[in-house]
């Protein structure tokens, strides 16, 4: 349990508990990024908003891909650099020219399997990519030869199995962050517990922005 500061809602904390979390494991488990370039998949999403708050707030340069203009504008308000709408634009090209054709040093990735083939060109040397998520491939072919030729960390990361100090951690950096300045807390809807269902359905759409969140207090 985490004491939440005075102005963050019951329902924003709620929101912090998994994608929050995720995210600041994600960027911050292999230690500081400061000074880095690091390309968050799915910038818009629960947990990539949260991811590219986090990463400036942690000294990184942000890139974020989207596949709206509605989330291209959300990607911006968390504080994106540069945002990439990869069904209109050709990504490779676009972070290759942000990065001057170094590539990025860390990748906070929503569909491993899904995007291997084109996060493999965007990486630098010594670089890593953390996967939360592969559901457009769930059984992904892993490009062994081409990780290790450029040195690249794969580490996956499910909340739950993470060592407790890593978790404790996360809380300690994610209560700073909260103090140091206000940030955005998408609810992508908010239901009672009899509207559970509902909530079930808000999600399964596959269009929200942000956290569901069911009040068990209503």
């Amino acid at each position: 349990m985490t004491p939440l500061p005075d102005e963050v809602s019951f329902a924003a904390g709620a929101t912090l508990g998994i994608p929050g979390m995720t995210a600041w494991c994600a960027l911050f488990a292999d230690g500081p990024i400061a000074g880095q370039t690091v390309l968050v998949t799915g910038g818009a999403g629960a947990v990539g908003h949260y991811a590219v708050q986090l990463a400036k707030w942690g000294g990184a340069r942000v890139i974020a891909t989207v596949s709206s203009q509605v989330k291209d504008v959300e990607a911006r308000l968390a504080g994106a650099d540069m945002v990439v709408n990869y069904r209109t634009e050709d990504v490779v090209a676009r972070v290759m020219e942000f990065t001057g054709n170094r590539g990025v040093d860390r990748v906070v990735d929503v569909d491993f399997g899904g995007n291997i083939a084109i996060t493999l060109k965007l990486m630098a040397m010594n670089s890593t990519i953390a996967v939360y998520a592969t559901n457009g491939n769930r059984t992904p072919v892993v490009p062994m030869r081409e990780l290790m030729e450029k040195c690249i960390t794969l580490r996956s990361l499910v909340l739950f199995a993470l060592p407790p100090p890593l978790l404790a951690a996360a809380q300690a950096d994610i209560s700073k962050w909260l103090a140091s300045g206000t940030r955005v807390h998408n609810i992508a809807g908010q239901f009672a517990l009899a509207e559970t269902a509902d909530a079930h359905l808000a999600v399964e759409k596959g269009d929200k922005m942000g956290t569901v969140i069911v009040d068990c207090a209503r």
